[in-house]
């Protein structure tokens, strides 16, 4: 059964492909059906797991180091909760992919999506997880790239090469955990916990995890990739995709580092960034799904929070290491409601901006409550679902809090970080409250647009659409009044994984608790008093972007450095080599001398063989080896993103030597650069090639040269070099 979950939608994926091009709506009813036989799947596994225990799968072999799964209470359960995302944003695509191109590409790349999803969720070791991780990766490419305008290029080149970044970075530290500890599965983690070999291998896997989480200073692709994708596929990378990332976080934080001081804080001081940084560009946004975008942002800091509290606790961290498992799932949903409701407004204007989209919820009763649940679950209301889960991170910060004033330890940093908490959370009830009351109360400073609007009521979307909304948004409430069947009964099943204790009854609606969570409501609303209608609106300009443009960590730091400043250092080094590599001294000097040495040795066979072969062979290599060079510095000067659109390759009609330069010719055609015909080589005479086959093989090459500092760094640990 575990097999067949994983393979199922890829296989599906082939089908419905064939099917589509023949047969759109016979493909989009079964695709129905598909995701709704595997979230009935999906769920029969959590409900086995949980009561018959956890079920293990080894393919011996398989990838070199065999591929092992194991399907416990809380694997099950993330897989139950994406494939009811993946079946409820299938029955909202029919209507909202209505009139989009490539709409076969879309849900052939949705299912392989899924596959490397419930893969991931379902391994048992690092290196599994990371073959089924790349394929989440670079399947979701094209959700990203679906619109093929300008900016999705651009957010989807962002996505790739962090995605791509990240992926090396961290298989290059799994390679190091196995060389250290000879397995990679998370019993074996557990196993070394406090082994400071360990650290160098788990900051780089952690690198990798964080980048698609969108943990700052990662988080580049966030804000970037949401407003350009589809709505269904943003519901998806910001309710799923993310806690792909997050999956890896948890698993080195829980099992490697429970109870380490230094890691729990760097993880919190991480956490509370990421979650102020995203609430506050949120706060900025005048754009919905871009909102939503760097909401998620800040929610991955509230997890990351709940996680460091635990490692901080040690054994004792149930508490929070319970909310930050149900933050996940109750983002999860949450998002899923709000990107879908997004997508309603989007498939009928066809505009994201505030100022556009203003009054448009006017009279749309069933988006108006699908909306106003998200954004009060959101917020953190009392009686719905993140009240309860960011009420037992905060309780955890404040329980470690307590337990350092008891042991005469240094609590005021610590003190200050709560703060943050409660401050970043009352910025999210600023922004909620933007959209909210822009898209249902404000009315459209158009007259003539209000009036399209209005004629939209009892229109604006389908059944089907309506029920996936509306069936989604019904478990906010749920969850957090049935808090006890729900959200805590997902933490007690989850408790192995997590490596803590059940956790036990907390009482909620203490005052404690319900006053913290006044606290948030009320910063909130004097932040959207104050900051959104009083600096950020008026009545004239409305909704006011007030974020310094020049303000992008992107285009300051990480476009700078990998676009410009890496390929000019690269281009100066491998040309350099290339002098040399060119100079008489290589060229003709040791050419000359190798073929003086080989007629020497003719003389003494008395044959003709040495001379003409051997020394016309001393000048393939030489040449080869030149050839190779350039090639290496085409790689790092092109390859880093650069986009350059008015340059156009040339095709070479010069010939290399023989078959050694045809070889060298090879190793490096997947890029397919070439010398220009009649002009002299130079490592700075280049050619643009395509953006994806940059990127790519760029990662290539990136992992090329991790695999030789890592067999460098075996051979290094073992005494042969």
């Amino acid at each position: 059964m575990i097999l067949a979950l994983i393979l199922a939608p890829v296989l599906a994926a082939f089908a419905l492909k064939i099917i589509g091009a023949k047969n759109e709506p016979l493909r989009d009813r079964l695709l129905r059906v598909f995701t709704a036989l595997m979230f009935v799947g999906a769920a029969w596994m959590l409900a086995k797991a949980a009561r018959e225990g956890e079920q293990l799968l080894r393919l011996e072999g398989v990838c070199g180091l065999g591929m092992n799964f194991r399907v416990d209470s809380f694997r099950a359960l993330y897989v139950c909760v994406a494939c009811f995302m993946w079946m409820m944003t299938t029955l909202l695509s029919g209507e909202y992919f209505a009139h989009y191109h490539n709409r076969n590409r879309y849900y052939f790349f949705l299912l392989v999506t899924l596959t490397g999803v419930i893969g991931l969720f379902y391994s048992d070791d690092l290196y599994t997880g990371f073959i089924f991780f790349e394929v989440m990766s670079m399947a979701s490419y094209p959700w990203v790239a679906h619109e093929e305008t300008p900016a999705a290029m651009r957010a989807a080149q962002t996505y790739l090469g962090v995605a791509v970044l990240g992926g090396m970075v961290t298989l290059m530290g799994i390679f190091m955990a196995y060389h250290e500890l000879g397995d990679v599965s998370f019993g074996a983690l557990r196993a070394a916990r406090g082994n400071p070999a360990l650290n160098v291998p788990a900051g780089l896997i952690l690198f990798g995890f964080a980048a698609k989480a969108g943990m700052f200073p990662m988080h580049i692709w966030l804000p970037k990739a949401h407003p350009v994708a589809p709505a269904p596929a943003s519901a998806l990378l910001s309710g799923m995709l993310t806690k792909a990332g997050l999956f890896g976080v948890l698993g080195i934080s829980m099992n490697l580092y429970l109870g380490d001081f230094t890691y729990g804080c760097i993880m919190l001081s991480l956490g509370l960034v990421t979650m102020l940084v995203g609430a506050v560009l949120a706060l900025f946004s005048t754009n919905l799904k871009r909102t939503l975008a760097c909401s998620s942002m800040s929610q991955i800091g509230y997890i990351v929070t709940g996680v460091s509290a635990a490692v901080l606790l040690g054994e004792e961290g149930s508490l929070p290491a319970s909310g930050a498992l149900t933050h996940m799932v109750n983002h999860s949903l949450l998002k899923l409601v709000l990107f879908m409701a997004a997508g309603v407004v989007f498939m009928n204007i066809h505009e994201l901006d505030l100022n556009r989209i203003r009054g448009f919820g006017r009279g749309k009763i069933l988006l108006h409550i699908a909306f106003l649940l998200g954004a009060v679950g959101l917020a953190g209301v009392p009686l719905f679902n993140v009240y309860i889960s960011k009420t037992m991170i905060h309780e955890g910060l404040v329980e470690y809090i307590e337990h350092l004033r008891a042991a005469g330890g240094n609590w005021m940093p610590f003190n200050i970080g709560e703060w943050v908490f409660l401050f970043a959370a009352g910025i999210t009830t600023g922004y909620m409250l933007k959209l909210y009351i822009c898209l249902f109360w404000q009315k459209n400073q158009d007259a003539a647009v209000q009036a399209r609007y209005d004629a939209l009521n009892g229109k604006y979307m389908n059944a089907r659409s309506a029920f996936a909304l509306m069936a989604s948004a019904a478990l906010i409430p749920v969850f957090g009044v049935f808090a006890e069947k729900t959200q805590m009964w997902f933490a007690r099943i989850s408790a192995s994984f997590l490596q803590v204790e059940p956790i036990g009854h907390v009482h909620f609606y203490s005052m404690t608790n319900l006053k913290g969570g006044a606290i948030t409501l009320v910063i909130g609303t004097i932040l959207y008093l104050t900051v959104v209608r009083h600096w950020m609106y008026s009545e004239k300009e409305g909704y006011i972007d007030r974020w310094p443009r020049g303000l992008d960590l992107e285009e300051l730091v990480y476009r700078p450095v990998f676009c410009r400043a890496l390929p000019e250092v690269a281009g100066w080094v491998f040309s350099v080599l290339d002098k040399i590599i060119e100079s008489k001294l290589v060229s003709q000097y040791l050419a000359g001398a190798a073929c003086g040495v080989f007629r020497t040795l003719d003389r003494a066979v008395e044959g003709k063989f040495v001379s003409v072969f051997l020394a016309d062979g001393a000048v393939m290599i030489f040449r080869a080896l030149d050839e190779m060079v350039d090639k290496i510095a085409l790689f790092l000067r092109e390859l880093l993103f650069v986009s350059r659109a008015d340059m156009h390759r040339e095709k070479s009609h010069s010939v290399f030597i023989a078959a050694a330069c045809a070889v060298a010719d090879g190793v490096f055609a997947v890029a397919n650069f070439f010398k220009p015909a009649g002009k002299k080589r130079s490592v700075y005479d280049m050619r643009y090639g395509n953006r994806i086959i940059n990127s790519i093989s760029f990662g290539l090459l990136l992992c090329a040269m991790g695999l030789v500092a890592a067999v460098v760094y075996v051979f290094t640990k073992a005494g042969m070099i």
